[in-house]
């Protein structure tokens, strides 16, 4: 025997129906693979607003996102301009000297407007927030890096399944 629903019973069963409670997110894991303004500013911020929510936030910088948390480049990130398709402009404009020093100028005032602070400060602002810092240990091997390359803000060098052990119940967010 067959049962036909008709749109008022549909809308009763909807009714009755309680509503499932939305899940929220515990804590998240941010990886930083890009060493340009435009690739560290995004998991920073995302780590800074998770932090504000009282969601846990891991940062996790391999490859050129190193740059991030290296002592002596933090300091020196640029906006990447060849090849960057966001900046709506042909390739060979951004290889003119000076461009992508023109660029890093002019998003880092724009970014100063909305109270978007410089890269070291930042880096500060969401170490002291409760985020964690931590460098890829294979990007370091590869790179022939140590601890003492690194910002005092990085925790530690770990590896992928250590990485994985941490973020563990959490959101992954690659950048």
């Amino acid at each position: 025997m067959t049962t036909m629903y008709t749109p008022d019973h549909l809308e009763l069963e909807l009714r009755a129906a309680p509503e499932a409670e939305p899940e929220t997110i515990e804590k998240v894991s941010i990886i930083v693979s890009k060493g340009s303004l435009e690739g560290i500013y995004p998991g920073l911020i995302m780590a800074n607003g998770a932090r504000m929510e009282g969601i846990d936030a891991d940062l996790f910088f391999t490859f050129f996102g190193l740059d991030a948390i290296r002592k002596d480049r933090y300091e020196k990130i640029k906006v990447a301009t060849v090849g960057n398709p966001g900046l709506h402009m042909p390739t060979l404009l951004g290889a003119i000297p000076g461009f992508s020093a023109l660029a890093t100028k002019m998003m880092s005032r724009q970014m100063e407007k909305i109270d978007i602070p410089p890269i070291p400060e930042f880096m500060e602002l969401v170490s002291d927030s409760g985020v964690r810092l931590f460098a890829c240990k294979a990007t370091v091997d590869m790179f022939e890096l140590t601890m003492d390359d690194f910002i005092p803000q990085v925790e530690g060098i770990i590896s992928v399944g250590e990485f994985y052990e941490q973020a563990a119940g959490g959101e992954i967010i690659f950048t």
